[in-house]
């Protein structure tokens, strides 16, 4: 099962969203947004970013 975009507004009113996993758990979360359509597009960004994402392993 896919995971789940959720937008909501934090304490300061701005509008956020956050990556759920099929489990409930967070995997990704996005900067405050002073209106929701910010928010919409910015899930949009990450859905089209993520698509084609490659991973780097910056670790050595």
């Amino acid at each position: 099962m896919p995971g789940t975009f959720e937008i909501y507004k934090d304490k300061k009113g701005e509008f956020r969203f956050r990556l759920k996993s099929s489990n409930g758990q967070i995997v990704a979360s996005g900067e405050g947004y002073p209106t929701k359509a910010g928010a919409n597009k910015g899930v949009e960004a990450v859905q089209r970013a993520a698509a084609g994402a490659k991973v780097v392993d910056k670790t050595d």
